[in-house]
């Protein structure tokens, strides 16, 4: 689907106050930019930023980061926090290809991933956000100890592809059900802007839980 492109959001980012500029600095003190020692969960590709906005309410002792690289896309999400005005939620206009730049070693607590680009072509499945090349980015900087990824898609073709790409990197997987809705992990389930609209279609939401090694 082709993004419409929003006159002058582009300027917005290097603006709002929400948005995060210059991220590579808080590489390794990230602490210090929020100015306490709460947990930081981002989420990868975060849309409009309905999933993460309601999880940044819930959750006030956890700090948000969502991640998107589009520009009429996220500044959406800006319009929302400007209303909400959520303390724990920040933003970044960034491309994943380059979040090691980002994030040190253990810094991030929980990764979301939700209703990501499938890349369909074969030759494109290292662009894939479960491929084990970015599996091998986040143990950079997931918290070793009790840290995780947790992926949603309505995808079964990237779902398949992400379960053996998970087992290829070494990671344990957990909470796996090709049914969400219908399964005994959807109490508390956050539903995203696409979930909303793929399980009103009755596509079937498949769901995991990716456990990073523990490092030698």
């Amino acid at each position: 689907m082709r993004l419409r492109n929003i006159p002058g959001a582009k300027e917005e980012m290097l603006v709002n106050p929400y948005v995060i500029q210059e991220p590579e600095e808080y590489k390794g003190r990230w602490a210090e930019f929020w100015g306490n020692s709460n947990p930081i969960h981002i989420e990868i590709g975060m849309g409009k930023g309905q999933f993460i906005m309601a999880l940044a309410a819930q959750n006030p002792n956890i700090n948000y980061i969502g991640i998107e690289k589009y520009s009429s896309v996220l500044i959406r999400a800006l319009e929302k926090q400007e209303e909400l005005d959520l303390p724990n939620l920040r933003f970044l206009r960034f491309d994943a290809e380059d979040i090691c730049d980002i994030f040190g070693q253990d810094e991030i607590a929980r990764i979301y991933l939700n209703f990501s680009d499938p890349w369909p072509k074969d030759r494109h499945a290292k662009r894939r956000l479960t491929s084990t090349r970015f599996l091998e980015r986040y143990f950079e900087f997931l918290d070793n100890e009790n840290g995780y990824v947790a992926f949603k898609t309505d995808n079964k073709d990237l779902f398949e592809f992400s379960l053996e790409e998970v087992k290829t990197a070494g990671w344990e997987l957990s909470c796996v059900t090709f049914d969400l809705h219908h399964s005994e992990w959807n109490e508390g389930n956050i539903m995203t802007e696409y979930e909303e609209r793929f399980s009103a279609m009755g596509n079937p939401i498949n769901r995991l839980v990716a456990t990073p090694p523990k490092r030698v």
